[in-house]
């Protein structure tokens, strides 16, 4: 229990008073270092948070949840009427995939070119977002390309462009490349410029003549009512499927993810360090504060108070600037990693730099995501660090040899 005379001594010391210049800068300093390395370590947290989340949902939004691939046989439709597979998902899809090259008299460009059945087109979430332009059928002939290359390349609804396959036709000169013409009926917005840039869609059997594949080697894909718990659903998707090979959109890209979570991590160590080195300006304050108060400190212990009393008293001033420093630094955070958008759009605009480039963080505004478990880490790793920083000048404070302090004074 903390009596009303330690409370009182701490809040008296905790006032500024004008002899206590330079002693009040230092508890300044630290209440603001501890205060910017809390808020800092949120902001950065909750934009590595909303950047994963944000990059996870275009993902899964643009790739197929599931892809069963098949080795030799053609996958078994029987096995879709799985129970325990319809509970997973009841939206499947065939696919199929293959590279060609976008020939224009002005430039070339490769694609990766990804075939679906018109009906089963129309069940993709590009297709369904209020970004799609065009017709939602992916007729023969036809093709379904990028916000990104429509823009680069300048090519229209209604265009038509040439594409090359890397497979040849015998001719009477040789082998020659296949060459087809398709006319561009839709333009999809993915969200991730990479994408839109190197993906176009095209009717499933047009690909697979284009690319002399065989209907038996098609991809089964299956979009999952959770993406999110993907490895549970991935032992469960290969127990149906146990001839054919599974893959999900975390495998696909797993060291991106992978490098990301080992980017937030650091991030998190070495920012800790901004409050290590804020919290240590405490020890200073303290131990300055325990040099001016020698006469005080002594006279307290002249009219009985304890030792003990003497070390909770000092504790708590250092507790209480790291506490509220905290407390300060989590409402800033919190408010900078609400509005953090609005702040980039502002200093962007201002400077006439760009903060946030979409063709290099996949984004088109920078995401946040405020995490109320990391907060609460951040908080106790805070505390924690101004508590133990205020546990020796508190000591030395008790330990004073009460009759040579007051003999120098």
């Amino acid at each position: 229990m903390i009596s009303q005379l330690e409370k009182e001594v701490t809040l008296r010391y905790l006032k500024t008073r004008k002899k206590d210049g330079f002693l009040n800068v230092i508890s300044i300093f630290s209440f603001i270092g501890i205060a910017l390395g809390v808020a800092v370590l949120i902001i950065v947290m909750s934009v590595m948070n909303g950047f994963r989340t944000e990059l996870v949902e275009k993902i899964v939004g643009f790739n197929a949840h599931v892809v069963i691939t098949p080795y030799e046989k053609k996958i078994d439709e029987n096995l879709f009427k799985n129970k325990e597979l319809n509970n997973l998902s009841k939206v499947f899809a065939y696919s199929n995939s293959g590279e060609g090259v976008l020939i224009n008299k002005d430039y070339t460009k490769g694609l990766l070119l990804r075939g679906y059945l018109s009906d089963d087109f129309k069940k993709l979430s590009i297709v369904k977002n209020d970004n799609f332009f065009g017709n939602k059928k992916l007729n023969p002939s036809h093709i379904s390309i990028g916000k990104e290359l429509s823009f680069n390349y300048d090519i229209k609804v209604g265009d038509k462009i040439l594409i090359m396959s890397p497979t040849g036709v015998e001719t009477i000169v040789g082998n020659l490349p296949k060459q087809k013409t398709y006319i561009v009926d839709s333009i999809f917005d993915s969200e991730i410029a990479d994408f839109d840039l190197n993906v176009a869609f095209i009717n499933l059997d047009d690909l697979e003549s284009f690319f002399d594949l065989e209907r038996s080697k098609r991809n089964l894909e299956i979009y999952l009512k959770s993406p999110n718990n993907i490895e549970l659903a991935k032992e469960k998707v290969q127990m149906i499927f146990q001839n054919y090979y599974v893959s999900t959109w975390s495998d696909l890209n797993k060291s991106l993810f992978s490098a990301l979570k080992v980017e937030r991590n650091v991030m998190f160590i070495i920012l800790s360090l901004i409050i290590i080195v804020a919290a240590f300006n405490i020890i200073s304050g303290l131990t300055i504060l325990v040099k001016n108060k020698t006469k005080e400190i002594a006279i307290l212990k002249s009219i009985g108070v304890l030792n003990k009393s003497i070390s909770k008293i000092f504790f708590m001033v250092g507790f209480l600037i790291g506490s509220l420093a905290t407390l300060f630094g989590i409402v800033l955070g919190i408010l900078f990693s609400i509005y953090i958008e609005n702040i980039r759009e502002f200093l962007s605009n201002v400077f006439n730099i760009s903060l946030f480039p979409e063709e290099i963080y996949f984004l088109s505004k920078m995401p946040s995501e405020i995490n109320t478990n990391s907060i609460i880490l951040i908080a106790i790793c805070s505390i924690l660090i101004t508590a133990v920083v205020s546990i020796f000048p508190a000591l030395k404070a008790s330990r004073m040899n009460t009759v040579k302090a007051l003999k120098y004074e």
